[in-house]
């Protein structure tokens, strides 16, 4: 889908730690096909390298560590009817599925901007590192798109519905709601992050944490339980806005008008992918589905609209298809869950 310069991924050794470096910060480190591919091919070399105990991740310049996959590119073999996209997710969600089995401790440094893919190539790490830069979201219904790369199984495991909501509204959080809803482990002061990092080449991961992480600063999604699990139990998106139109606190509604300007298909199609990863249980099962609904919504209008409203020319006025909720009927999204054929991903069926 696009020409990597490169050193899009920078790859080092020191001590007993393996370093992964996303360089594209003019990008904020967007992850394309080659880095994927790249980063794949580093870990078949350090799970089998003695020497290298520990892999950290961490991203180029001081945005981010990934603003997701190249989203611009994804809109342009949409536009062309191309297959890139898809080749791309297969390999990305098999690397999401890798990283979260990988037998070694994965230390993800999530400062500044980690979005989409890059929750993907993060969260499903066994060391997962917030700062008090850190902003997690899930933004994909805001472009017509439906949370991937594993994204629907860690929503679908936070507490009560707080998933629901960040999955609805993409709004992203800081890292001490990343910690509560299980997208994070620890926190560590972003001025402490270079000695974090240094500290895992010569010592355990435990004794870099005991050394550099602390509290993390008060987060805003603990108090709000109350009215984000009742309003977002509701068994459609219509219910969810009602309920949180009808709660009285300004933040409910706040929430039920961020909804309403999403893409209504990619609203309804998360919601009920959502509670399907539930019930799916293990991780590649729930890939599995997601690489059907990925396939299914990279066909259809709302994708392409979203991208170009929101990144291409960036008058944040989506013209969805359909407009409204009423219009998406349960058929059209019956039909985002539907086989593939030969062409599934077959992650759960390979035993992961």
């Amino acid at each position: 889908m696009t020409t990597d310069a490169p050193d899009s991924v920078l790859l080092r050794t020191r001590g007993h730690a393996g370093y992964i470096t996303l360089n594209r910060p003019r990008a904020l480190n967007a992850l394309t096909h080659e880095m994927v591919r790249t980063i794949d091919a580093a870990l078949t070399a350090w799970e089998h390298d003695d020497r290298v105990r520990v892999v950290v991740l961490a991203g180029a310049g001081e945005r981010g560590l990934c603003a997701g996959g190249d989203i611009r590119a994804i809109h342009a073999d949409a536009v062309a009817g191309g297959d890139a996209a898809p080749a791309f997710w297969r390999d990305e969600y098999r690397l999401n599925a890798r990283i979260a089995r990988f037998p070694k401790p994965w230390a993800a440094l999530m400062d500044g901007i980690v979005m989409g893919g890059g929750v993907g190539v993060s969260a499903h790490g066994s060391v997962r590192i917030v700062t008090e830069r850190s902003s997690v979201a899930m933004p994909e219904t805001g472009i017509g798109f439906v949370p991937d790369v594993g994204g629907t199984h860690l929503l679908a495991r936070a507490p009560g519905e707080l998933g629901t909501l960040l999955a609805l509204t993409g709004l992203p959080v800081g890292a001490a709601d990343a910690v509560l809803c299980g997208l994070a482990d620890h926190f560590v002061p972003s001025g402490r992050l270079a000695g974090f990092a240094s500290a895992l080449a010569g010592g355990t991961v435990g004794e870099a944490l005991r050394a550099y992480a602390s509290v993390a600063p008060g987060g805003e999604l603990a108090a709000r339980r109350e009215w984000i699990d009742e309003c977002c139990a509701g068994d459609s998106v219509e219910d969810i806005v009602a309920r949180l139109l009808g709660r009285g606190d300004p933040a409910a509604k706040e929430a039920a008008g961020t909804i309403l300007r999403r893409s209504p298909t990619s609203l309804k199609v998360t919601l009920a992918a959502l509670r399907r990863a539930r019930a799916l249980g293990s991780l590649e099962a729930v890939l599995d589905q997601e690489y059907r609904v990925s396939c299914a919504a990279f066909r259809g209008p709302d994708l392409i609209e979203g991208v170009r409203a929101q990144v291409i020319d960036k008058d944040r006025r989506p013209r969805w298809s359909p407009a409204e909720l009423s219009e998406v009927t349960a058929a059209d999204v019956e039909r985002f869950f539907a086989p593939l054929g030969d062409r599934e991903l077959g992650l759960s069926s390979a035993g992961g």
